[in-house]
Formats: C-alpha cells, sequence, structure tokens
C-alpha cells in the first residue's frame, strides 16, 4: 500500500490500514484540511466546493467520503460526477464556488486514486498552500460544523456541454473549416471520462466519423494509462489500416494529449503544444512557457515568430505561474500537457484537440506532413539511484561548477544548454533519485550526453 502526500494533493493505492493508503480516513482528514484551509483563504464567500471525479472504480466510494465530509465541514457540495479535470477547473469559475476537488490518479493504473486541489480560480493549489494543508492534516486543527450549519448537496451533469460550449467559442477554433475538412478520427480514451466528453465534442465541432477504443468509462483500463508509445500498441495498429486521419488519446482525467498520424506513427507527446503553440502564435503574437523537461521545438517555432520563449521549474502549477508573470499567449508541458489562456490557466486536452484540428484544416496537410515541418529534437529519460545518506543538493552544485562554460539553469535542479542539445538533472522529492532527461537532434545522441552526465553525476557520488 503507499500513500503520497504533497503539495499538489493526495494520492495513494486503495486500501489498507491508515497512513498507509488511501482509505475513508485518510480521505476524511485531508478533506477537512482543505476544507480549512479554504474556508481561511478564499474571497469568493460563496459556500460552495465543486467535486468532479475520473471513472476509477474507487471514485464512487472517494466520492461519498469526499462529499460527506465537505457537507459535514459546513460546505456546499456542487456534484459535477464524471468529469474531466479541465471540466472541474472550469466549473469552479463558472459556478462562482471557493474551491474543487477533483478526485483522480492522473496516468496512474486502477488501484490508485488522488484528491487533486483547486482554489477558488480553479487552479492547483500554489506550495505554501499545499504545505499547509498537510500541516492543517497533520496537526488535526479542523472542527465540523453543528447541525443546523452542515452543508447541502446538489448534483450537476450540465458542465461537460459547459466545456464544449467554451472550447467552441474561442476566437482559434474554426468550427467551420474542421467541419469542411470532413476528418475521420479515432480516439483511445482508456475506459474513463474522455469516452464521456470527446464524442460530445467532435459532435459540436461538426466531425462525423469517429472510430472509438476503450470508450465504455467503466474504470477498468484495457492498458497502461500513461498516453505514452508502448501502451498504445492498438490504437496505433487501428491506425496502420489507414482508414483514419488522425487519432487522438488522453488519459484518464482528460488533461494530456497524444497524438497519432494517419499511417500509425506517434506523432511525439512533446509536438502536440508545439503544434498548438505554431498555430496558435500565428494568429496572436506573444510570449511561451514549457517547463525545463520540455522540447527545445517550442522555443524554435517561439523565436520562428520573433516572440520571446520562457523556462519554468517543473509541475503545472509552476508553468501557470511563469506564464501570468509574462503574459504568454500558450504554454504548458512536453507531457501532451496544452495550457491555453484565452481558455483557461490549467491543462486541457479538449482545447488542445479544437486547436490541433483548426490548425490541421488551415494547413491542409497529412498529419505526418504536419509533424515533418517543426524542428526534430529526440528525448531520453534516465534515473540515477543514490542512498539516502547522499547529499543531492551538493553533487547538483558540482555539476553545475564542472559545466560552467555551458549556459545552466538552476530553478529546478540544474539543467545544462549545449549549442545543440541540453541535459536536465533532477532530484526526487519522495526518494533518493536523481531524473535525467536529455535531449538531441537523434536518439543515440540524447542518450549518449545522458550517460555522459549520468556519469560524472555517478562519480562525485562515490
Amino acid at each position: 500500500m503507499t500513500l503520497i502526500k504533497s503539495i499538489s494533493g493526495i494520492r495513494g493505492t486503495i486500501g489498507g490500514k491508515a497512513g498507509e493508503g488511501l482509505n475513508p480516513l485518510d480521505i476524511v482528514k485531508f478533506t477537512s484540511a482543505y476544507a480549512t484551509l479554504i474556508r481561511k483563504t478564499s474571497t469568493v464567500k460563496s459556500n460552495k466546493i465543486v467535486v468532479g471525479r475520473d471513472a476509477r472504480i474507487s471514485g464512487e466510494m472517494v466520492k461519498n467520503v469526499v462529499v460527506g465530509t465537505l457537507m459535514g465541514m459546513g460546505w456546499d457540495v456542487v456534484d459535477i460526477d464524471l468529469a474531466t479535470t479541465p471540466t472541474t477547473e472550469l466549473a469552479v469559475t463558472m459556478e462562482g464556488a471557493d474551491g474543487g476537488i477533483i478526485l483522480t490518479a492522473s496516468h496512474n493504473p486502477k488501484q490508485w486514486n488522488a484528491l487533486k486541489l483547486l482554489n477558488e480560480r480553479g487552479e492547483f493549489l500554489n506550495k505554501e498552500e499545499g504545505n499547509e494543508v498537510l500541516r492543517i492534516a497533520e496537526a488535526e486543527e479542523f472542527s465540523y460544523a453543528e447541525v443546523e450549519k452542515l452543508g447541502f448537496y446538489r448534483k450537476d451533469l450540465t458542465y461537460n456541454k459547459k466545456h464544449i460550449d467554451s472550447v467552441l467559442a474561442l476566437d482559434l477554433v474554426d468550427v467551420e473549416a474542421i467541419r469542411k475538412a470532413d476528418f475521420h478520427v479515432a480516439i483511445d480514451c482508456v475506459n474513463s471520462v474522455g469516452g464521456i466528453i470527446l464524442p460530445q465534442l467532435f459532435e459540436a465541432l461538426g466531425v462525423k466519423h469517429v472510430e472509438k477504443l476503450y470508450c465504455e468509462p467503466t474504470g477498468n483500463f484495457q492498458h497502461n494509462p500513461e498516453p505514452l508509445e508502448k501502451n498504445l500498441g492498438d490504437i496505433m495498429q487501428l491506425m496502420a489500416q489507414g482508414k483514419n486521419d488522425v487519432a487522438f488519446v488522453v488519459d484518464p482525467d482528460v488533461d494530456r494529449l497524444a497524438i497519432i498520424c494517419e499511417d500509425g506513427k506517434m506523432y511525439g507527446e512533446e509536438y502536440t503544444l508545439v503544434s498548438v503553440a505554431d498555430y496558435v502564435l500565428k494568429h496572436t503574437p506573444g510570449a511561451t512557457v514549457s517547463n525545463l523537461s520540455s522540447t527545445r521545438a517550442l522555443r524554435d517555432v517561439t523565436r520562428k515568430y520573433g516572440q520571446e520563449y520562457y523556462a519554468s521549474a517543473v509541475g503545472e502549477v509552476n508553468v501557470t505561474t511563469k506564464m501570468k508573470e509574462v503574459g504568454a499567449v500558450i504554454g504548458g508541458e512536453g507531457n501532451g500537457g496544452v495550457i491555453y489562456p484565452a481558455s483557461h490557466y490549467g491543462r486541457d486536452a479538449l482545447v488542445g484537440i479544437a486547436l490541433f484540428l483548426s490548425h490541421l484544416a488551415h494547413e491542409g496537410k497529412k498529419v505526418s506532413e504536419l509533424r515533418a515541418t517543426y524542428p526534430a529534437y529526440f528525448m531520453a529519460k534516465n534515473r540515477i539511484d543514490l542512498t539516502p545518506e547522499t547529499d543531492v543538493d551538493a553533487i547538483l552544485a558540482k555539476v553545475k561548477d564542472l559545466y560552467k562554460s555551458e549556459e545552466i539553469n538552476d530553478i529546478d535542479g540544474v539543467k545544462i544548454d549545449f549549442p545543440d542539445k541540453w541535459v536536465h538533472l533532477r532530484k526526487s522529492n519522495t526518494e533518493p533519485i536523481i531524473r535525467v532527461y536529455s535531449e538531441a537532434h537523434t536518439q543515440a545522441e540524447a542518450e549518449e550526453i545522458g550517460l555522459q552526465v549520468m556519469k560524472v553525476v555517478e562519480s562525485l557520488a562515490k
């Protein structure tokens, strides 16, 4: 059994003893702590909290515990039930609520679930707020409402439509061009909430031909739910038959988007954001942001339009903070996470799909041809296992000094930017490891530069 408490929420495997897994006692404790924080910090004062969930088997149980706890804390609950993460984020602001809780373990397997915590803007809590929730939970500094002050419950299943309507209302979503292009689309929704909302989105966009794979929201994921090439053999095989123009794959909570070309080859998850940014920048000049571990192709495309690219620390809240700081018109993460401020400050696969199809319709190219127009980069991901006694910060400081002749960014670990490649070293907050990301113009070069820097780190660790 596993229970991970972090600033972005509480995540764990279902079952086990209190404190060892995600079970009703721990769910009550962390929901109570969150409710206490929001009572202190929210400026909205509507006394409402939105709750949405993905289709995990444990979702109904977790939701019932969360809803009951919030009502016991005196909060009115708006239950939007089976909904994507971006739908829940939008529902918070549309509802004028004080906050929201999304019940999803994102790309983790079916035995996991989590509480993702939102503020009144429908955005994830920042580091200080997240730490305060953990402190309140640990100290059990919460008290429950008396009987006259218990919260009320309301179910509202209109938010999928409201989310889709908000996507269609975006200036750069060209519904007419998409309809005229008459795309044949395939989707893999890994047996979660994407299977409910994506068919509705395509219908609204005028896409008449949609081939569905794993769209029944049973929570019994038919493959590992992380949308990586190694997990997507079925939809790639389907695309290789040549009947569809493009395939879209989402994770269980629909904030990550992977694309597959008409020939069954992966588009590359790093290039979801790159392509959407290309389309946005073509029509809206402005800055772009991605995290330090994302592809350099976004920087290249941004500079092609004479605009400025900025890097942030890893983590969605860090990306959105930087985007607000620099007034970015588009940003996100290289894992297929598109953040488009014209919609909202959250990763949103629906926005990504609508903008990508608009781009594809305007370009009049095959998906593989569009992909070939972008700079070619390849990424390698490795890790270095260390002992708990290892002083990781001291090692990273030495690495920084050894490579001081290169361009260095140390806002999140150490990133070494060579003229034609880069390596990013990040320490884990939960275990004694350093994650090593590297990128170059070929896969072999990416692996080589990553291993080269790993050898340096390993020698320093001895």
